[in-house]
């Protein structure tokens, strides 16, 4: 896919049409039925079915091509913790995995406390085990070290944008950013002497991307947003999800349960009260992640697209001066 080129309107064609039928077919054998799950600017999914089972088939934007050949390398390293692939095109990022039933979402477990310690606690077991291969991912690095000259960067960019361009950032929330520079550098201090190695974040890990296999794993999926970035920063996602799925208040003692599931996993290489002192600045710095996938995807969206979700680079950047789940970062 040429970034040059490339419109979310691609799938709606029947040249690629053709292409992912015969994508299914070589995997599959040839579909019965390819119904439309979602099509967003960022993505697409479809539910097929062949041969009497269901799977699903995914294509991502450009800036987030990585997935089918991420999800086949995670197959091979943590095959107990992503959803069974069946086929992968790594050059075009089409992805087909299997159908294994509702989400957790779904079955009601988001509004279970110990369901979403268990999603910590197996998606830090998945980090430690692909620690080793991170170079080999090739995926955005987004290191604690790097924190304060990337939202430096990213200020500067948003609000030098025109005033009637929706990505820009409002003069005045980029002055409070800018004033927040300083703290930044400080989470960036308490994260980086953890010491603790970069692995993967799949940045957007809610009870809506896992499923409950029939083994009684469970299983990640949609790994379109991932970075490689520190492994804390990666709870910044079901930590946000499970309080709002809970309805609990920013910094509920209850949400450090599910901290705490994800922590235990490292407190080999840093100690426990260590741990939880860097955690919220970790949270705070998981944010960027989120600004780093919005970045990627609204860069090919049409202007149509980025009237809708052009403000998200934005949104989410100022979003550094809200406290965490768990509460207020140190400043």
């Amino acid at each position: 896919m040429s970034t040059s080129t490339w419109t979310s309107a691609i799938w709606a064609t029947e040249e690629f049409r053709a292409e992912l039928c015969a994508f299914l077919t070589a995997a599959v054998g040839v579909p019965e039925r390819v119904e439309v799950v979602a099509v967003r600017p960022w993505s697409a999914v479809w539910r097929v079915t062949a041969g009497g089972r269901s799977s699903y088939a995914k294509q991502n934007c450009p800036g987030q091509a990585h997935e089918a050949r991420l999800m086949a390398r995670l197959a091979r390293l943590a095959p107990d913790h992503v959803v069974p692939v069946l086929a992968v095109d790594a050059d075009r990022d089409l992805l087909l995995t299997a159908d294994l039933g509702p989400t957790v979402h779904d079955r009601g477990g988001a509004r279970d406390l110990a369901t979403w310690a268990r999603i910590a606690a197996d998606a830090a077991d998945l980090q430690r085990r692909v620690v080793a291969e991170v170079d080999d991912l090739h995926l955005t690095v987004l290191a604690p070290a790097d924190a304060t000259t990337y939202v430096a960067d990213a200020v500067g960019r948003l609000a030098a944008l025109a005033p009637d361009d929706p990505r820009r950032l409002a003069p005045e929330v980029a002055v409070l950013l800018e004033a927040l520079l300083p703290t930044v550098e400080r989470w960036s201090d308490l994260v980086e002497d953890l010491d603790l190695p970069l692995t993967l974040l799949h940045n957007d890990l809610h009870a809506e991307n896992v499923v409950l296999a029939p083994d009684g794993t469970l299983r990640f999926f949609d790994y379109g947003d991932a970075v490689i970035g520190d492994p804390l920063a990666g709870l910044y996602v079901p930590l946000a999800m499970a309080r709002q799925s809970l309805d609990l208040p920013v910094g509920d003692p209850r949400l450090w349960r599910i901290a705490d599931a994800a922590l235990e996993i490292w407190s080999d290489l840093a100690a426990p009260a260590d741990l939880r002192a860097a955690l919220p600045a970790a949270l705070q710095l998981g944010r960027l992640a989120r600004v780093e996938s919005w970045r990627r995807c609204v860069a090919t969206m049409t202007q149509t697209e980025r009237a809708e979700f052009g403000s998200a680079p934005a949104v989410r950047l100022a979003s550094l001066l809200d406290p965490v789940p768990l509460g207020s970062a140190a400043y």
